[in-house]
């Protein structure tokens, strides 16, 4: 099936020719199972022709560009989680998808290409919600709580992101290696810019501690993922919290009190 052009046309294999008399009564019970498919339903998952069990796979409806592109990055992101990247084939994700290898071609000219369109999704993700939860208060060790619960949300809500980023199998490749690097990088930015505009420290300082800030973050979220949550998300966040301000709460603030929660 053309997804983009149109649908299939499906000839009946036992259609007789001209003149010939096909006596129904005496037909074997697959073919005549195949006849009545063929003749109600062309477009049935599966044409049993001439009781051989021969398959046609079913094939989606066509869709708008975008929709079939959002189809088909969360079929890949599926097998991209549960297979790995190296195990992965473009026919895998042309199977789970329901459409033909051309169609997942027309979208995406590579299997890596692919990824990194889905790890992408992955990655705004995250930003978006470190970045949200910054702006979601005045107070500073509100927005700290809001900041670490941002990435306990992430690997609890979005596990699939969350391998893709930080356990895949295609982190040797130089292109997902940048793209991963480039997603901590902003999260850091994110947290550099509140801390260099509220505090005294210079950029070097405020930097390293952003980079502290994000990293204790993201560790402790994945070892509670990993560990099995083995304490509520809650209780895990408070304890992360707790002790990040335990250090930024003696950072020098230039800001009126109002910003700062003891």
């Amino acid at each position: 099936m053309s997804e983009e052009g149109g649908e299939d046309t499906v000839t009946d294999p036992i259609r007789p020719s001209h003149g010939q008399k096909t006596d129904v009564r005496s037909a074997r019970g697959p073919i005549r199972a195949a006849s009545v498919t063929s003749a109600a339903s062309p477009a049935a998952t599966q044409d049993s022709i001439s009781g051989i069990g021969l398959s046609r796979p079913r094939r989606n409806a066509r869709l708008p560009r975008v929709a079939r592109r959002a189809q088909l990055l969360d079929s890949a992101s599926d097998i991209f989680a549960s297979q790995g990247y190296h195990a992965t084939g473009m026919d895998d994700i042309a199977e789970r998808a329901g459409v033909s290898k051309p169609v997942l071609y027309q979208h995406f000219p590579s299997k890596l290409e692919l990824y990194l369109a889905v790890l992408e999704s992955h990655v705004e993700k995250l930003i978006s919600g470190v970045r949200q939860a910054l702006r979601s208060s005045t107070s500073n060790k509100q927005r700290l709580r809001a900041a670490v619960q941002a990435f306990f949300d992430f690997v609890d809500n979005d596990t699939q992101g969350y391998r893709l980023i930080f356990e895949s199998d295609a982190l040797s490749d130089p292109s997902v290696q940048v793209r991963v690097e480039q997603a901590s990088e902003a999260c850091v930015d994110a947290v550099f810019d509140l801390v260099s505009h509220d505090s005294g420290l210079d950029p070097y300082r405020a930097r390293m501690l952003a980079v502290g800030l994000v990293g204790i973050s993201q560790v402790n979220a994945r070892y509670w993922l990993e560990a099995q949550r083995p304490i509520s998300k809650s209780d895990a966040v408070e304890t992360t919290v707790s002790l990040a301000w335990g250090g930024l709460s003696h950072v020098p603030y230039q800001r009126t009190p109002a910003s700062r929660e003891n």
